[in-house]
């Protein structure tokens, strides 16, 4: 396999499995350097594993990002790991259920809309904070934000607290493109919508077939389609490329 990636060093959040998982994998099969942060430990460390029994090159850090003083000594320890982290993928979020159903508004503690709003959005920018100076340093970086179909449109599968940071990540995304582009910094976000891993799946068939019914495409999404929506936005292909939202969705928003 041709190494596309080959002296790229990419940060990965939420990396110890599910979409995160494949992204690290499938841009680790380019050449990439690969560096891994998830709060669940365990996850991290077998993911961790997994990538370096297989020859590729990776690094993890065990952090909860909603925490910037984490974040913070997670980039130092990447720094002097493998230096300049030229490549962001914040993909990392949460989507609370409770016996596989979402809370409604007037169910939601100010704690977990707290939480959510913590990881799915302060998670992103404690990152971005950190690795843009050195992206401006280098005169380049591409920063890749995970937001949702739930952005968009009304999904009941998710509660209010996901849909608004996810909607936040997009106006994240767009102005950080116009505020980054001068510096050779490209800003895009993908759209997944139902992606099969472990927390789509939580919510059980009946629920997911609803949304496969209203899909065009007639079927869920897996973690390696979105790994290489990933993959053309974190490579030179993508050199014009800033600003914009990629729905991974099937069609569903054309419904």
């Amino acid at each position: 396999m041709q190494k596309l990636f080959k002296d790229r060093k990419v940060l990965i959040t939420g990396a110890g499995n599910g979409i995160g998982a494949a992204i690290a994998e499938h841009l680790a099969q380019l050449g990439a350097t690969i560096a891994l942060i998830d709060f669940n430990c365990d996850l991290l460390v077998a993911k961790h594993q997994e990538l370096a029994d297989k020859g590729y090159h990776v690094t993890s850090f065990c952090a909860d990002i909603a925490n910037y003083e984490a974040c913070q000594a997670a980039y130092e320890y990447f720094y002097n790991e493998i230096g300049f982290i030229d490549t962001l993928v914040n993909n990392a979020g949460i989507s609370p259920k409770h016996q596989g159903h979402a809370h409604k508004i007037w169910q939601l503690s100010p704690e977990e809309w707290q939480r959510v709003v913590d990881v799915n959005l302060n998670g992103s920018f404690n990152l971005i904070r950190i690795l843009v100076p050195q992206m401006i340093k280098h005169k380049f970086g591409k920063i890749i934000n995970t937001s949702s179909v739930a952005a968009n449109a009304y999904l009941p599968v998710v509660a209010c607290h996901y849909s608004a940071t996810k909607a936040a990540i997009i106006g994240l995304t767009r102005h950080l493109a116009g505020e980054l582009g001068i510096h050779n910094i490209h800003v895009n976000a993908i759209a997944p919508g139902r992606i099969e891993t472990p927390m789509v799946l939580e919510v059980g068939n009946q629920v997911n077939q609803h949304v496969i019914d209203d899909t065009p495409l007639g079927r869920l999404g897996s973690s390696t389609e979105v790994a290489k929506v990933v993959e053309f936005l974190a490579s030179n292909d993508s050199s014009f490329v800033t600003g914009q939202v990629i729905d991974i969705a099937g069609g569903w928003l054309m419904r």
